[in-house]
């Protein structure tokens, strides 16, 4: 048995030899081949591949598949590479949408603001609403103006529709304003057209009752809520809402300022009437000689009479 395997191996030795020696004297030649400057070898290379390349489609492939692959994957690569771009421009994009619909809204604001008709007496300041310090027990919100922008206590505020409040507590650049739902409201109010002169009572609710109706029956939901100016709490006339019926079948105001978006307030500078403490005397009317009695002869005294 050990003669029989020396003998194998023996014979795949050579046999390997001859095989390796033959195939780098076939590429030898075939490189020399290739390499040799000679019309009859260019003819010679020119045959060989016309009958040999046409015929290796069949090796060509999966060469072919393997370039189409590298390039397919290529492409794919730049395809994310566009694609993560073209979602951070898109990200950027609704950053900027998003800044220009806040623009836009605060430029309807104070537009809505500018085209407020009010008494042209009243003059007003704009502030900016720096904080909302709204709670279940407390509704008000922070301006950024305060006593060096002469502002006073008791002052309404309003934003570009209707009224939000009064001024409680100024500082020396910050005011206070006490929101017209807060629980410690109170606001004299007229309802229109009837007329009807009613309290506007918040109770921390989006939308305040209103008391202390004379005649509930004439008011009906949809009318018109302004301020009514008695007690001098509020200049008259200031739009505050509109009227209409709770679920509790209370009738309560739906209230014209946004409160949901409450970014600018004008602060009314409302001066207190002129008080009148003295009656004044009485004047009357100056006297009209009547001609019918103008020229009769004045009447006869006792004296005369007894000359």
């Amino acid at each position: 048995m050990a003669r029989d395997r020396n003998a194998d191996a023996d014979y795949k030795g050579p046999l390997r030899r001859i095989l390796i020696a033959g195939l780098v004297f076939v590429l030898a030649t075939v490189f020399l081949i290739w390499r040799i400057d000679s019309p009859r070898v260019e003819r010679f290379r020119a045959a060989f591949i016309d009958r040999v390349v046409p015929n290796m489609d069949w090796a060509l492939v999966p060469v072919t598949k393997l370039v189409g692959m590298v390039e397919s994957f290529q492409s794919y690569a730049s395809l994310y590479e566009q694609n993560q771009e073209l979602r951070r421009e898109l990200q950027q994009m609704k950053s900027w949408k998003e800044a220009a619909v806040q623009l836009e809204q605060q430029n309807a604001k104070l537009l809505a603001q500018n085209q407020v008709r009010l008494d042209p007496k009243l003059t007003s300041v704009s502030g900016v609403v720096l904080a909302d310090s709204g709670s279940p027990f407390r509704q008000s919100v922070l301006l950024n103006v305060g006593s060096r922008d002469g502002i006073v206590d008791g002052w309404a505020t309003m934003d570009g529709l209707g009224l939000v409040g009064r001024i409680s507590g100024v500082g020396q650049s910050t005011a206070r304003v006490i929101l017209l739902t807060d629980a410690s409201s109170r606001i004299p109010v007229t309802i229109q057209p009837s007329g009807q002169k009613a309290m506007l009572v918040g109770d921390n609710s989006a939308n305040p009752p209103v008391e202390f109706l004379e005649s509930p029956e004439q008011v009906r939901p949809g009318d018109r809520v302004i301020s009514s100016g008695d007690g001098g709490v509020f200049p008259a006339g200031l739009l505050v809402g509109q009227v209409e019926l709770g679920t509790d079948q209370r009738l309560r105001v739906r209230l014209a300022a946004d409160y949901e978006r409450l970014n600018f307030l004008r602060v009314l500078r409302s001066h207190p009437a002129e008080q009148i403490t003295e009656a004044g005397g009485l004047i009357p009317p100056p006297f009209l000689p009547n001609p019918a009695t103008e020229d009769l002869p004045a009447p006869l005294t006792d004296e005369a009479g007894d000359g």
